[in-house]
């Protein structure tokens, strides 16, 4: 892609009158769109709510894609040419810390980025290529662990240890290390939604996961850990078992997405009950 390149339609920052367009776009998969769904009900579209710009690709007026220019980085509903429109508007600085998504739309946005504008874009932390989106609509039928429960702000201290650990093992780095506070208060904010589970005995988290997004009928799963020292006895599928029981509570679907190099994790979830229905890919920088 050059300077000189020109791309169809035209991409445009979002505001309140676009809201019915974006619900249009976002509900033809609520699964692959739960994030950006979530966002958009709990801040709306415009960038003073929602605390970063939503932009939209459009074409003849219509709109037909958006794009979460946040932290993360997320496309829904993009086809090549929002992707190459998407390019050309984000430019040369980048101002995010991920690109996430369905793989073969956040590939191509990455190499296009990346070619169009080098090393701010191309040099990358790591780059999971192929994450397995799943999901399960129904009740478990395995054993379930009755020791997990949502948990409750008088674990807050253990709950953020345990979440801090597991973000840092999975992510290589720690969460908001210049703002500690902050990824508390994010921890907090779980609880009080009563969307944060786990098992705690003697006041240590022996497990947990979290509803990360919640949007309509579907909830994504993040943030599943098991304290490393008992890892390979048995706890992961009942506790996960028994996560997907009370997350039913609110939603119907239950969706979470897995690296495919997670083996364990992989077997874990299938047990459980789990199904691909998609594939997304993260860029880390």
């Amino acid at each position: 892609m050059t300077a000189t390149t020109r791309v169809a339609g035209r991409v445009r920052v979002l505001e309140d009158a676009d809201l019915p367009d974006v619900v249009r776009i976002l509900s033809a998969d609520p699964v692959a769109n739960v994030f950006v769904a979530a966002r958009v009900r709990g801040g709306g579209v415009t960038e003073f709510t929602l605390g970063c710009p939503m932009w939209g690709w459009e074409v003849g007026g219509r709109l037909r894609s958006l794009l979460h220019v946040g932290s993360n980085l997320v496309p829904v509903g993009a086809g090549p040419e929002a992707v190459a429109a998407y390019v050309e508007h984000l430019g040369r600085f980048r101002r995010c810390s991920s690109v996430v998504g369905p793989a073969e739309v956040v590939l191509a946005l990455w190499q296009g980025l990346a070619q169009r504008w080098g090393s701010s874009w191309a040099d990358v932390r790591e780059l999971r290529r192929s994450q397995p989106v799943l999901v399960m609509d129904s009740d478990p039928e395995v054993t379930e662990d009755p020791r997990v429960r949502r948990i409750e702000e008088s674990d807050w201290d253990a709950y953020t240890e345990a979440s801090a650990r597991m973000y840092t093992e999975e992510v290589g780095v720690p969460p908001s290390p210049g703002n500690p506070l902050s990824y508390r208060m994010h921890v907090l904010g779980l609880i009080r939604a009563g969307r944060a589970f786990g098992v705690v005995e003697d006041g240590k988290v022996l497990f947990k996961a979290d509803l990360g997004s919640v949007a309509g009928r579907v909830s994504q799963v993040q943030g599943v850990w098991v304290e490393p020292t008992l890892r390979g006895r048995g706890l992961a599928v009942p506790a996960m078992a028994r996560t997907v029981r009370l997350a039913r509570e609110e939603t119907p679907t239950v969706s979470l997405y897995v690296n495919d190099f997670n083996t364990a994790a992989r077997r874990t979830y299938e047990r459980v009950g789990f199904r691909q229905v998609n594939e997304f890919a993260t860029v880390l920088y």
